[in-house]
């Protein structure tokens, strides 16, 4: 494809030949193939056009950037390059999104768990879905790695072109409000828009609540443009403070409300019961009822369940085979996922939660369990919202028997000053009930040693993630693998005590 075809349209300084032949594209010099485009990113860690020179020099022949560069490559100068390359990609790719019915899932808590949810419905109907988002992004069987909630659009755009080449029709996409803001879900038309709920989260990037509101309210806003003649919805949770404003704003689709409180939104649950396997609730849409009953514990979820049922109804598929696929969803990776804990008597859960709200959420389900008390492990990652720190310290130990404070994915920040930060929130509930152990294994080792007959370790923040952050790098390290080694070492303690008739072991 030449450039010249992909630049319809586009205000953009060309310097050099605009036939130049471009048979890939990529953000990535390491990537660059012969003939390749190179959009030279800038970014927070490192800046794209450091890597210009090793892009042409691996045969990039055209590179898009945003200010001009001494290279005898052909250049693209814009204005907006992340905007931009949405756009390009778009047309490279031509339209993958007007082949697939997409829905969209925004808000700070749920979003990965809806789009398990989504998908469990639609496998339970014979259709095929793509998903990306937080986990990984898979599609027929691929698996990729997720670096990002939300990829950059060029990657978007490549994977929906892949799915749609192999039969795809329907595909689920987390949206973060860095995505929508930074323009990496940009020109994607969607069919379906989930709003799950806001609560504090993203404000060293957005500032302030407004700012975070109006960047998810983009996924809304841009509902009703585009060349798809089917219809559009938009689905609420009519129960949030952000979810009433959103219903407010006028948006050009089919709004669906979905609630367990109002009388009037379209999916309500009635009847709930929540039990520490799961929850038990009605499912009400329109004149239809159905008994759901899903594997996943906490009133959130039924709210989860409730969003993710709607965009599988609005998305045609019927409410039977709805009902069907949402009795059969599985728990999600991460998501108050158990620990086998060999028969010792307590319960280690792990769980993504790094909100105030989400490990409000957590916490609250985990208390209508049986159980004699609850022990937290807990940190808050480096490099992010540290007006957050506060509020789940104050949380954790004002929920909790007893908490851990250690550390999360650090980044460049010193760990020790992020628990100052928690701390501070801890004191002002003047609570004591905690420990700091800055090191996380050792933290999850002494909860783990803690635990007794029918106490509940919650080990939360990283879930389904298999690594730490460093400084820059990314470190092993998963939760559960150290959870059940400290299991392992519990189990032999247990052992040893029985053979050698002593009351305590020490190691």
């Amino acid at each position: 494809m030449k450039l010249k075809e992909l630049l319809s349209y586009e205000n953009v300084v060309v310097t050099g030949n605009e036939n130049t032949e471009v048979l890939g594209l990529s953000f990535d010099s390491r990537k660059i193939r012969k003939d390749y485009a190179f959009f030279a990113l800038p970014g927070h860690n490192t800046d794209g056009r450091k890597y210009i020179d090793e892009a042409v020099a691996k045969g990039a022949s055209v590179v898009i950037v945003d200010s001009k560069h001494d290279t005898n490559a052909t250049q693209v100068i814009v204005k907006d390059i992340f905007r931009f390359m949405a756009l390009f990609s778009a047309r490279f790719y031509n339209y993958p999104d007007r082949e697939l019915n997409i829905i969209g899932v925004t808000g700070t808590n749920g979003k990965t768990t809806i789009t398990y949810m989504i998908e469990s419905i639609f496998a339970n109907s014979g259709v095929d879905c793509g998903v990306i988002g937080t986990v990984n992004y898979r599609y027929k069987g691929k698996i990729i790695e997720a670096d990002n909630t939300t990829p950059q659009s060029l990657d978007i755009y490549r994977i929906m072109r892949e799915m749609v080449d192999i039969g795809i029709k329907y595909l689920v996409i987390e949206v973060s409000s860095h995505a929508l803001n930074l323009g990496r879900v940009y020109g994607i038309e969607f069919d379906v828009a989930i709003f799950t709920n806001l609560t504090r989260d993203h404000l060293d990037f957005h500032k302030d609540m407004n700012s975070y509101f109006e960047a998810k309210s983009m996924l809304f806003k841009g509902l009703g443009a585009g060349k798809k003649s089917s219809g559009k919805y938009a689905i609420i949770n009519a129960d949030d403070e952000y979810g009433k404003r959103l219903l407010k704003m006028g948006i050009n689709a089919g709004i669906k409300p979905y609630s367990v409180f109002e009388g009037g939104a379209d999916f309500k649950a009635e009847n709930i019961k929540i039990a520490n396997n799961g929850g038990i609730f009605d499912l009400v849409f329109c004149n239809e009822r159905a008994k759901i009953g899903i594997k996943h514990i906490g009133l959130y979820n039924v709210y989860n369940a409730l969003a993710a049922f709607a965009a599988a109804v609005c998305s045609g598929i019927s409410f039977e085979k709805a009902v069907e696929g949402l009795n059969n969803s599985e728990r999600v990776p991460g998501r108050l996922e158990r620990v086998n804990t060999k028969g010792l008597g307590f319960e280690v859960v792990v769980d993504y939660a790094h909100t105030a709200d989400a490990l409000k959420n957590v916490l609250q389900a985990l208390k209508e369990i049986a159980h004699k008390r609850i022990i937290t492990v807990f940190g808050c990652g480096g490099d992010r919202d540290r007006t957050k720190r506060p509020l789940m310290g104050k949380t954790a130990v004002g929920m909790s028997d007893f908490v851990f404070v250690t550390s999360d994915n650090p980044r460049t920040e010193n760990p020790q000053e992020i628990i100052l930060d928690i701390e501070v929130g801890i004191k002002r509930a003047a609570q004591k009930n905690y420990k700091v152990v800055v090191d996380r294994e050792t933290a999850i080792k002494e909860a783990v040693m803690m635990a007794d007959k029918d106490d509940i370790v919650l080990l939360a923040g990283k879930g389904h993630e298999t690594y730490q952050v460093i400084d820059s790098e990314k470190v092993h390290f998963n939760d559960i693998e150290i959870a059940e080694k400290y299991i392992d070492l519990k189990e032999k303690q247990k052992i040893a005590e029985k053979q050698m008739g002593q009351g305590e072991f020490i190691f």
